[in-house]
């Protein structure tokens, strides 16, 4: 059953499933946390797991027309006070890894350790920024189903798109169900934020790094140097997955995962 949590100026709905270290798990643009379904369940039976919708996305509402990395990081430690959570491992994927290390920057004492999937840590170029507002445009005049229809294809591995038809619908399915002004303002704030490039050097807890060998959008070259400069990181590559590894290939994403954790108990 979702939750809700009034919390600075907006209501963020969540999930928060078993019991144990709390490990928060930030989803990736523009989903929502459905997408962690099978995390959820393959880590519930030894950890706490909390899934939020960031805002503007899923149930979580939107609040003005640019939400920043920042603010979704604030929104996250908003919330584990709301609960009651000191620390946690912070769990993201694409734009939740820019919102995780925004976190880490403002809040580091409160990470027990990060996993970074499919993500990096530059800022967006030129040309980047000027894509993103152009979707936002897009967004809010023609609606999720344009970005859809054009984001799609970049997100998930061609053998995805061709062999597993339910995979597709699902990741879809999220999209169309974003709130075009809340997709608009997280375009906008992606655009906006800085390059955390200097942040890896000083990055000490336990780091998880997850690429997907298709991904197209956040190679596993990003995931390549934030494993060089990130000290005792682990990389771990995901045969055949695109953007969206841990719904492409549930079963791979949960044992790296999996795996990284229990070592962290050891």
């Amino acid at each position: 059953m979702t939750k809700l949590a009034r919390l600075r100026g907006i209501e963020i709905a969540y999930d928060d499933a078993g019991e144990g270290t709390p490990i928060v798990l930030l989803h990736g643009f523009p989903f929502n946390r459905s997408m962690w379904r099978e995390q959820t369940e393959s880590l519930r039976g030894a950890w706490r797991v909390i899934t939020p919708d960031l805002r503007g996305h899923g149930e979580t509402s939107v609040a003005g027309e640019v939400a920043t990395m920042e603010e979704m990081a604030a929104d996250v430690a908003a919330l584990l006070d709301e609960l009651n959570i000191s620390r946690a491992v912070v769990g993201s994927l694409s734009m939740g890894g820019y919102v995780a290390l925004a976190f880490f920057r403002k809040f580091p004492e409160r990470v027990l350790a990060l996993i970074l999937a499919d993500t990096r840590p530059q800022a967006d170029t030129d040309d980047g920024r000027r894509a993103r507002e152009e979707t936002a445009r897009r967004a809010l005049v023609e609606g999720m189903g344009a970005v859809t229809d054009a984001m799609l294809p970049k997100l998930l591995a061609p053998s995805t798109r061709e062999r597993e038809a339910e995979v597709v619908d699902r990741v879809r399915a999220m999209m169309l169900g974003t709130n075009p002004r809340g997709a608009a303002a997280a375009l906008r704030g992606m655009a906006a934020r800085r390059d955390q490039t200097d942040l890896l050097t000083e990055i000490n807890v336990p780091t998880l790094i997850v690429v997907g060998t298709e991904d197209a959008l956040t190679p596993p070259s990003d995931a390549e140097t934030m494993h060089a400069k990130i000290e005792g990181s682990r990389l771990v590559k995901i045969e055949g997955a695109g953007h969206v590894s841990n719904v492409e290939r549930p079963e791979d994403f949960n044992r790296a995962i999996g795996e990284f954790l229990s070592g962290m108990r050891t």
